[in-house]
């Protein structure tokens, strides 16, 4: 009874697998460059539209990362619609980074992207959902495929949890006591915390980096 119980439990997992790649493959059909979508489990997740502050930190952030990246010609930046694809999931975070090996493989015409070395997510408080994905879903997901770093951004609460990887699990940062953040997989981005909420202290390392080459 118990091999009977197991072949039928394998089945049935399979079968489900196979639905779920159904869906997978209709997603890829549906969704288009105008969609923020994403496949989590199964599902497809639309997302809505984000607040002032959410795209503000997603800006600032974004801004110090592109050009430190591009002024030492380190990789590939990505910003939300870059749809990366995990094993049963697809992602578009907030914000990745793909080494310069990586980034060299790519494609003008590319949709989908592999894992980043690095993911950004900002979190949304209008949506209990997305911050479930964020901090529990991809969490999990970004540590199993090795993301070798991983920040949870609130732009509310105006913090951010660093996590990096060690021995394949993911490691919570403390945070600095001067502010001070510093880059596990982009060696060298060392910002303030606060850099990534104030435009002010954002628009004055872009031109400390344009001037001197460092943040």
């Amino acid at each position: 009874m118990a091999h009977t119980d197991a072949y039928r439990i394998v089945e049935q997992a399979r079968l489900r697998l196979l639905a779920e790649e159904d869906r997978r493959r209709a997603f890829y059909d549906i969704v288009t460059e105008d969609d923020k979508a994403e496949f989590v489990n199964g599902e497809i997740v639309f997302h809505s539209p984000v607040m002032k502050a959410h795209n503000d930190a997603t800006k600032y952030l974004l801004n110090l990362l592109l050009n430190y990246v591009e002024y030492h010609n380190l990789g590939y930046v990505g910003v939300e619609k870059i749809m990366t694809r995990f094993t049963r999931n697809d992602y578009e975070p907030d914000i990745c980074f793909f080494n310069s090996e990586q980034a060299a493989t790519f494609e003008d015409k590319q949709l989908l992207f592999p894992v980043p070395d690095f993911v950004v997510e900002v979190l949304s408080k209008s949506s209990a959902k997305t911050i479930e994905h964020d901090t529990v879903t991809k969490y999990h997901d970004y540590e199993q495929h090795g993301v070798r770093e991983y920040w949870i951004v609130d732009p509310h609460e105006q913090t951010v949890a660093q996590y990096a990887l060690e021995d394949g699990r993911y490691q919570l940062i403390p945070a600095a006591a001067d502010g001070l953040i510093k880059g596990i997989a982009i060696p060298g981005f060392n910002i303030p915390v606060k850099a990534i909420f104030d435009r002010t202290l954002n628009q004055e390392l872009i031109r400390k980096l344009m001037t001197e080459g460092e943040l």
